[in-house]
């Protein structure tokens, strides 16, 4: 009988052999084979199914549409540069983003990217001289219109732009990547929000600002970040041209210097910014660690006001109010060691305390102090407004209207209007002295020509006639002038001693006719 156990193989056994026998060892050279023919995959992809798609004839046509010097271009570029100063010097977001909408500077940075790739040095031309005559016409009209201006403070949205870092790179990178895909691919709708990403417009603004006030700090800071948006830009838009495969005249050596020297421009214009950023992070993180210090030294309920720091000045100079209701003498001299063995710097520390009080009187004065405030404030809207409505009824600004709190008075003098007498002023007056019945109001009206006549009756001044004796006095009152009455003696008698009880100096005179009142001229 043959023994066969020992001879026959295993189920087991046999597939690991099958298996051996199918797969070959993975080696490097396979693996390398694999990458590569998955690589040519992928770019034969590309190169039919991308880039084959674009137009590149039509993509460069209106490419140098853009980077023409036109009127339209030049007019756009002072309109966005006008408004951009403007929002820049009120300090007003939406006019900003207002004229990076307008800025046609988007079309000669990305010329200028496309004919690096194509290797055209005409289309290179054009589109530096149009982007420089652009920016150098939109610094002179922002500069002129800041010397001119009786505003030249520097706003926040100006300080935002003096110092540019590796963010500010960042976001012109990603921008540019959207906006030459847009151009390429014909989505030229995303073009907008390029635009306000990048904000070509407010630096150049913000560099007429610096050059009108003399303020270098500014005009470097601000120039430095229009150069960097504006080379983000053109070198995006050059690698992206490249990378949709757009035909070059150049050879495969010039290409490859070309490559080489755009990718030292980048890297050279990215290491200040990273060291700007550096150093915005640490003045960050030494505003939070100077709070940090000064806190500490102070228990209950210490608040600290009015925390400076110069971080230009050596030693470091910080300065700060402390409300507390104890005083530590100490206390300067305690945070300066800490402040400078954490910040790693020498600090010159400013420390001034002011005592508090605590307790219930206190609670209560504070208590009593915001009460008045409130009422102060209140009283404070209150005259504005009256302000307002005799600015509005006098028909001159409101800085026209004189304001005495303490004897509640307000006096206005009013702009002439059309066709209005003084019957229409002394109503306008009497309308708003109704609704503030606490405040003498006076508005002094033009000069101008009293009522024609003063009617009487049998038992003395009509209806009618009391109403313009009650003008004619209100009339001299408030222009400080005397009145000559002429007509009959006796109704001349009667109406002066009606007028002369209002304080108004009357002059009589006998005439035939009705009783007439008129201004007593000067040399009388």
């Amino acid at each position: 009988m043959n023994d066969t156990t020992g001879s026959a193989a295993s189920p087991e056994a046999e597939a690991r052999a099958d298996s051996a026998t199918a797969a070959p060892a993975v080696t490097p050279t396979n693996l390398a084979g694999v990458l590569a023919s998955l690589l040519a995959g992928v770019q034969e992809w590309w190169t039919v199914h991308v880039i084959g798609q674009i137009d590149q004839a039509e993509v460069i046509m209106r490419r140098r549409e853009d980077c023409a010097l036109s009127e339209r271009y030049l007019f756009m570029t002072a309109m966005s540069g006008g408004i951009a100063v403007l929002g820049l010097l009120l300090s007003s977001p939406a006019v900003v983003i207002g004229a990076m909408l307008l800025s046609p500077l988007m079309g000669p940075i990305m010329g200028l990217g496309f004919a690096l790739a194509i290797g055209d040095w005409d289309w290179l031309k054009q589109s530096g001289r149009t982007l420089m005559v652009g920016s150098v016409l939109a610094v002179l009209l922002c500069a002129v219109l800041v010397f001119f201006s009786p505003i030249q403070t520097i706003t926040s949205e100006i300080a935002a732009r003096t110092r540019p870092n590796l963010f500010d790179l960042f976001v012109a990178l990603f921008s540019a990547l959207a906006g030459a895909y847009a151009m390429i691919r014909g989505r030229e709708g995303t073009i907008v929000g390029v635009a306000i990403a990048t904000a070509l417009m407010p630096p150049l603004a913000v560099v007429g600002f610096g050059l009108a006030t003399f303020n270098w700090t500014v005009f470097s800071g601000s120039l430095l970040l229009f150069v960097t948006n504006f080379l983000t830009i053109a070198l995006t838009a050059f690698a992206m041209a490249k990378l949709y495969g757009f035909r070059t005249a150049l050879s495969a050596r010039n290409t490859m210097f070309q490559n080489i020297a755009l990718s030292v421009v980048f890297v050279a214009l990215a290491v200040p910014l990273a060291f700007s950023l550096q150093q915005i992070a640490w003045e960050t993180n030494a505003q939070r660690i100077a709070r940090d210090a000064i806190n500490e030294r102070f228990d209950g309920p210490a608040q600290l006001d009015a925390l400076e720091i110069d971080f230009s000045a050596d030693p470091v100079a910080v300065s700060a109010i402390m409300f507390t209701p104890v005083i530590r003498p100490d206390a300067e001299a305690e945070i300066t060691r800490s402040l400078t063995r954490r910040l790693g710097r020498p600090v010159a520390l400013t420390l001034t305390q002011s005592q508090t009080e605590t307790g219930a009187g206190a609670a209560q004065r504070a208590q009593l102090s915001a009460t008045r405030a409130q009422e102060e404030a209140a009283a404070s809207a209150r005259v504005q407004a009256l302000a307002t409505r005799l600015s509005l009824a006098a028909g001159v600004p409101e800085t026209d209207v004189l304001i005495d709190r303490n004897r509640r008075r307000a006096l206005v003098r009013a702009k002439r209007l059309d066709s209005a007498g003084f019957a229409a002023y002394r109503t306008l007056e009497a309308r708003i002295a109704a609704t503030e019945p606490e405040w003498t109001i006076e508005l002094i009206p033009p000069s101008g020509t009293l009522p024609a006549a003063i009617a009487f009756g049998d038992d003395g001044p009509s209806a009618e006639g009391a109403r313009a004796l009650a003008v004619i006095g209100w009339a001299a009152k408030r222009l400080d002038r005397a009145v000559v009455l002429t007509g009959n003696s006796a109704q001349g008698e009667q109406a002066a001693q009606s007028l002369r009880e209002n304080g108004v100096q009357v002059r009589l005179r006998s005439a035939a006719g009705p009783l007439r009142a008129s201004w007593v001229e000067e040399a009388e």
